[in-house]
């Protein structure tokens, strides 16, 4: 029970563990993480991953996205976006979407992880941060998975992107794919017509 207690005391509540991280503090960790998670001092999140919960006065607080993040892929190297956050550029995307977006170098595909979805991307370059600009091109990017009306959307997005081209010009040249190079470079086209 000794090495049972000393790994609970490298617990913190509200810090997602994967399994390899909790071995040094216990030679049975199998055994004691299946009884942790049976006493409700850690949480399974998936394979390998857990999580220990940090309590609050109406119960217990769920994780941050960018700890189960990080945790998962054993990095800090990734940016963390939702198509939710599109509805802030006013473009008039409305809809609410169960998904957060994981751009890394590490890992593709989508994940439960802690009753949460992540869809992990890899992707070759993304910003440290999240921006507006990043977002008005990753809007553009994933354009044909909105459920809103793509033209009403488009022609929101076309005004507001031209408003701001330069700073856009670079983000759409950094961030964007071909499709969007193309609808960028199109719309500039029409301006000078």
């Amino acid at each position: 029970m000794r090495a049972l207690e000393n790994l609970k005391k490298h617990l913190k509540p509200g810090h997602v563990y994967r399994r390899v991280n909790l071995e040094q503090w216990s030679k049975a960790i199998d055994r004691h993480l299946q009884y942790l998670v049976k006493e409700g001092v850690l949480q399974k999140m998936s394979p390998g991953l857990y999580y220990c919960p940090a309590k609050a006065s109406f119960g217990e607080v769920p994780p941050d996205d960018e700890e189960i993040v990080r945790a998962f892929l054993k990095s800090n190297d990734f940016l963390l976006t939702s198509p939710n956050f599109y509805n802030s550029l006013g473009v008039r995307t409305t809809q609410l979407y169960n998904k957060r977006v994981v751009y890394n170098h590490k890992r593709h595909g989508e994940f439960t992880l802690g009753g949460k979805a992540f869809d992990f991307r890899l992707k070759h370059k993304f910003p440290e941060k999240l921006t507006k600009e990043f977002l008005f091109v990753d809007l553009l990017n994933n354009l044909n998975d909105l459920a809103e009306d793509r033209q009403e959307v488009l022609q929101y997005a076309k005004e507001k992107t031209l408003k701001e081209r330069g700073p856009m010009r670079r983000f759409i040249n950094s961030y964007g794919g071909e499709r969007t190079k193309k609808l960028f470079n199109n719309w500039l086209r029409q301006e000078h017509a």
